[in-house]
């Protein structure tokens, strides 16, 4: 699995807006790219999405902005992945030839394991961790 530039950014911008859920005010777009360094107009397609995986919503108005659409400790970083990137690792539909069922297999694994791992770390912990902080896997 490559992490790509895109769910590098999503994470960045709901960790950050973890941060600001206990205050229940929604957080501006220009704030999110301001502080996290998303390019604004990538920002908002990011958001589109987060919104369309029930992962986001938004409020319009002088004092909108996006919120979590849950608490920061529902949220894990399988949920994310999968809104942005779909499944941890892709699987080929091809699995022929003398290795490729046992293969299959040990991808499988893989990727069970994979999403177990991602999905122990929920926004909320994300948020908390300090900068520098180190995440021993």
């Amino acid at each position: 699995m490559k992490i790509t530039l895109k769910l590098d950014y999503a994470c960045r911008i709901l960790v950050e807006m973890a941060r600001h859920y206990p205050d229940l005010k929604p957080v501006q777009i220009e704030h999110l790219s301001r502080v996290e360094a998303v390019p604004a107009n990538f920002l908002a397609q990011i958001l589109g999405e987060l919104r369309s995986g029930r992962l986001v919503v938004s409020k319009r108005g002088a004092q909108g902005g996006f919120l979590l659409a849950r608490p920061p400790d529902e949220i894990t970083l399988c949920d994310i992945i999968r809104v942005i990137e779909g499944d941890l690792l892709e699987l080929s539909g091809n699995h022929g030839g003398r290795s490729g069922r046992r293969l299959r297999q040990v991808w499988t694994e893989v990727q069970t394991a994979a999403a177990r791992k991602a999905g122990e770390f929920t926004l909320e912990k994300l948020a908390a961790a300090k900068d520098g902080d180190m995440y021993h896997i």
